[in-house]
């Protein structure tokens, strides 16, 4: 940007996120105890433990949990790192959101296993769907929402950002998402975007919200990132390099292979500093083939 003329980029190379073949993978956060988290999610949110893994030389561990296989399903992966036992979500986090065709049922067995209901079930302000809020262990928000059938039931991660147009623009040119749907509510002082590769009622949508007034937030040291799949994390590279050129963010890992377990990925934060990673698909699939994870079919 510096005073220099920097290369245009072609209309075909701008047009390649909407073509590449994207879907939203894995949430990446981090908790104080995993054994305790994967008893909540499992018994209280009927989250399957999908697997597990012990990096004793690094001194952390994993676990991937969700409501199907990763190679088909959004899923969330814990990070516990060795000897620490708690973190700040900051106030940045909004939430994660599971959908369920009966909330009111839900909340009465999350209760009933001691989980923290923090809003009582019932129609959201200024509409009709019924909605209830729980926290787990760790203090993550988890918002429950009412709905007849979804194919995943993980189906929503809500950040706050400082402009909500510049985030949706963002999302749009560097990830090819789309807007799913747009909601200003000056009434409450917010607005929020939902942004996607489906309609929300089909896939996860990323959930972006904006308070009037409020331009920055605190990120804490709890959430990490949302990863995506990519067919080619050099191509997606390159275009995020141009989108923050003119919108903001940063490139925080150049594309190319992981040491150690050779899968391709970029990562770089928005304008508000979220980060997301794109991962390369045939490398993603071999990763869970090797750690075991793949599901009947093979390709």
């Amino acid at each position: 940007m510096a005073g220099g003329s920097a290369a245009v980029p072609s209309t075909e190379l701008l047009e390649w996120p909407k073509k590449d073949e994207r879907r939203m993978l894995h949430a990446v956060y981090r908790v104080g105890d995993l054994d305790r988290t994967i008893k909540f999610y499992t018994e209280c949110f009927g989250m399957k433990l999908l697997r597990q893994r012990d990096i004793p030389e690094e001194k952390y561990s994993n676990a991937f949990l969700g409501f199907g296989p990763e190679e088909s399903h959004f899923v969330l992966e814990l990070t516990y790192n060795y000897g620490v036992s708690s973190y700040d979500i900051g106030t940045g986090f909004g939430h994660f959101a599971i959908a369920t065709p009966d909330v009111y049922k839900m909340v009465e067995d999350i209760r009933a296993k001691g989980g923290n209901v923090t809003r009582e079930p019932g129609p959201v302000k200024g509409g009709s769907t019924v909605i209830a809020l729980v926290k787990d262990p760790d203090g993550y928000t988890f918002e429950l929402i009412q709905r007849a059938s979804t194919p995943g039931p993980l189906c929503q991660v809500m950040l706050r950002v400082g402009d909500l147009d510049r985030s949706v623009k963002f999302y749009e040119k560097a990830l090819g998402m789309k807007l799913v749907k747009k909601v200003d509510r000056p009434e409450y002082k917010y607005a929020m975007a939902m942004m996607g590769y489906a309609e929300e009622h089909e896939a996860t949508v990323l959930e972006l919200a904006y308070n009037y007034g409020v331009t920055e937030y605190t990120k804490g040291n709890a959430y990490a990132q949302i990863a995506i799949g990519t067919d080619d994390v050099y191509k997606s590279g390159e275009v995020v390099e141009h989108v923050i050129q003119e919108l903001g963010g940063n490139v925080t890992r150049k594309p190319g292979p992981i040491p150690g377990i050779n899968t391709k990925i970029v990562s770089f934060v928005d304008p508000d500093g979220w980060k997301t990673v794109l991962v390369d698909n045939k490398d993603f699939i071999k990763e869970l083939e090797l750690a075991g994870g793949k599901s009947k079919q093979r390709c």
